[in-house]
């Protein structure tokens, strides 16, 4: 099974290639001179060494935002050495005003949108296509991320690498180690593509070093030259995991231990090549999901989280599906704009039914030869209630051509959900263009797919097409449309609707004016139309007018109003009555309904932020309220308060009810390794309250120890005597060899 599948994917990698173009670049801005030290500086946030008097510099940085070009309001120096076996960049960030220098953030793995920060985005390709993001904060706290599709970040990924910071009485500092084994790179390649980005929270003021239409990424970044004789040392990583879960099922009173040890080993073939297996993975200590109400007919999106599918995941996009700016006039990353998805991994170890699934083993061969990015995934899904064991694979092949646009394949095969076999093969074409005049942005995309499923004979086809024409300023807009057949079966991807021809387009427009109170005022129009290919009837269909106003604060107020219609084919189920009560379902037919909502938020960066959502009008042929504040309460880096809340009010001929979900979240940070979060989330659809416990300790990167706690109680009376359900509680430790 496996060898089939990567010859046919050769095969077809082989085809791909005959269209391919060796990539070419001409437009370098600005460039700094890579300088090797033979002793290493102490990563501990101060600047005593001496050898950062001999280090590269840079200090021509300017305002990317608000007004993009202006002298910075600040001073910022950056310091580059090397090794051979580690980057080093140190950043001294100078604050006039030291004690608003923004640091909630203590806990490790937190977003650090709402602090200052200093940031490094690397490209060690430099073909302005792909790309790391490291992030520090002044307390010294990491974030790191992938970049997608040139412009999108992955946050979920996690990479080794050292950051120290400490506050100054004339600022902040930041120091870095990037080890060369945490990245991807052509050891032949002297040129990488580097940026560097600071916020200063207090102003929302965004500092760097080359921009573009106040964008920063890989494809907008100047260089680092110089490298010479890098060394990943052996190119060996082992991560071993072992994990002891008791579970507690409360109503059949039963009781049990597992212990489950786990090892994943990482090996580079080249330093650009990187190979994965996972034996007995174990995902205990994964975040779980935020609940999310469904009042619609599509199923939902969750994003991955596990470390191991996000591990160069980047490769596996396709198409430029659920990503982009507004996603190509199809709502941004939303659930629609995910529609039509070949791959995504959520899908692995998950049962038709949404029940865990064991994953005994997989291995993974992602990375880059040449002009190419390559992805090979193979897992061994254990067998459930419902279906045997089945193997999955995932080849991927992505060619970069032009000077910064890629054309791919991608063959799937397997289906986590059932015992039927399921195929599919895609190509794709992005186009971007990010020197335009003006300083826009050129996107597009085209892209095909074919499954094919037993029982399942012709219309099982897929494609789509867009384009966006990108700015912050002045006028931008999108286009996209896309087909998929009755039959279109994407058994490892992300589909909730077939049987569609889905038309969108958006067009916006941002008035950014200087020396006033607010900072950009902007509107936008957009339309999606999306009928039904049997008899051409109307699926759905949007109209939507938003108004925005943003205070340099980063306080926001927004106006939204629209007109929806949904072609109902089949009665719509959209509640499910319990004991006596009956069911609420809409009758088929074509609906049209008018709301409008008002939203409002302050900057995260004040100790207490929150957000007010409200949102009235007509719902199918009822009324629906929606209510949706959220508060949240940092009065130090050591402790968080969130809560949320969402309240929909329908009235429908049919049948009258409210949905409710409560949120609440509090983040205990004793210190920048050792952390307890705990979230508590309850809905009145299941009557189901959520705990979810962890206690985590990170005394290096790459080595972690978790005490998780899940328990499920439920209350089906809503009287408040909440009755257990199961329980859980995992003791987990990572720790990772390098060698």
């Amino acid at each position: 099974m496996i060898g089939r599948n990567i010859v046919n994917f050769c095969v077809l990698f082989s085809a791909v290639s005959l269209v391919s173009a060796q990539p070419t670049d001409s437009s370098v801005l600005k460039s700094v001179r890579m300088v090797r030290t033979d002793v290493a500086p102490v990563i501990d946030g101060v600047l005593d060494e001496g050898v950062w008097e001999r280090a590269g510099k840079v200090t021509d940085f300017y305002e990317v935002s608000p007004d993009e070009y202006d002298e910075a309001a600040e001073l910022t120096e950056v310091f580059i050495l090397y090794d051979n076996t580690n980057l080093y960049i140190a950043a001294k960030l100078s604050q006039s005003q030291p004690n608003e220098i923004t640091a909630q953030v203590l806990r490790q793995g937190s977003g650090l949108w709402g602090d200052d920060y200093f940031g490094v985005i690397l490209d060690p390709f430099n073909n302005r296509r792909n790309g790391y993001l490291f992030q520090l904060n002044p307390n010294g706290v990491r974030a790191e991320a992938l970049y997608e599709n040139t412009t999108q970040t992955q946050f979920d990924w996690v990479g080794i690498w050292q950051g120290k910071a400490s506050i100054q009485k004339d600022g902040w500092i930041a120091e870095m180690s990037i080890p060369f084994r945490t990245l991807s790179f052509d050891p032949e390649n002297d040129t990488w593509g580097i940026n560097f980005t600071r916020q200063i929270a207090r102003t929302h003021e965004r500092i760097g070093w080359v921009s573009r239409t106040r964008a920063q990424n890989p494809g907008i970044a100047g260089v680092a030259v110089g490298f010479d004789g890098l060394d990943q040392g052996r190119g060996i990583d082992i991560l071993t995991s072992l994990s002891v879960r008791n579970s507690k099922e409360y109503v059949g009173g039963s009781t049990t231990t597992e212990k489950e040890p786990s090892v994943d080993i990482f090996y580079k073939f080249t330093p650009a090549l990187t190979g994965v297996v996972t034996v007995n993975t174990d995902f205990a200590a994964t975040e779980i999901d935020d609940r999310q109400v469904n009042l619609t007919r599509y199923s939902l999106f969750f994003p991955e989280k596990r470390d191991f599918f996000l591990q160069d995941a980047d490769i596996f996009e396709f198409g430029g599906i659920g990503g982009g700016h507004n996603n190509f006039g199809r709502g941004g990353g939303g659930q629609q704009g995910q529609n039509g998805r070949p791959f995504f991994s959520r899908k692995i170890g998950l049962s038709s039914s949404r029940e865990p699934v064991d994953i005994d083993a997989g291995a993974k061969l992602t990375g880059r030869i040449g002009r190419w990015n390559v992805g090979f995934l193979d897992v061994q899904q254990d067998a459930s209630a419902t279906m045997d064991a089945v193997n999955l694979f995932v080849g991927r092949g992505v060619a970069n051509v032009l000077e910064e646009s890629k054309v791919g394949l991608i063959l799937t095969d397997g289906d986590p959900q059932s015992d039927l076999d399921n195929t599919l093969l895609g190509i794709d074409f992005r186009y971007l263009n990010t020197r335009l005049p003006s300083g826009r942005t050129a996107e597009g995309k085209a892209w095909y797919q074919q499954s094919d499923t037993p029982g399942l004979e012709g219309n099982d086809t897929a494609f789509g097409l867009g384009f966006n024409l990108n700015s912050l300023d002045k006028f931008d807009g999108s286009f996209s449309y896309a087909e998929l057949g009755e039959n279109f079966n994407p058994a490892l991807g992300f589909v909730n609707r077939v049987g569609i021809r889905d038309y969108s387009a958006a067009l916006n427009y941002t008035y950014r004016p200087r020396g006033k109170f607010y900072r950009s005022l902007a509107a936008g129009l957009s339309f999606s139309h999306s009928e039904r290919l049997v008899d051409g009837g109307i699926e759905s269909e949007s109209l939507n007018l938003r108004l925005n106003l943003y205070a340099h604060t980063g306080d926001r107020i927004s106006v939204n109003c629209r007109t929806d219609k949904e072609g109902l084919t089949q009665p719509f189920t959209i509640l499910r009555g319990r004991d006596s009560e009956p069911d609420v379902v809409i009758p088929k037919g074509l609906y049209e309904f008018d709301k409008c909502r008002i939203e409002g938020n302050t900057g995260n960066q004040r100790k207490l932020s929150g957000r007010l959502t409200y949102e009235r009008g007509d719902f199918y042929d009822g009324k629906r309220t929606s209510i949706r504040p959220s508060v949240t309460w940092r009065p130090s880096e050591h402790f968080g308060l969130e809560i949320q809340y969402q309240y929909n009010d329908i009235v429908l001929p049919y049948g009258v009810f409210t949905s409710r979900l409560t949120r609440l979240r509090s983040d205990v940070v004793f210190s920048s390794t050792l952390s307890w979060v705990n979230l508590l989330q309850w809905d009145n659809t299941s009557d189901v309250l959520g705990i979810n416990s962890r206690l985590h300790w990170i005394p290096q990167a790459g080595r972690e120890i978790y005490l998780v706690l899940n328990q499920n109680l439920q209350d089906l009376d809503e009287d408040g005597s909440f009755h257990s359900l199961d329980s859980d509680l995992t003791a987990k430790l990572n720790y990772t060899f390098r060698f």
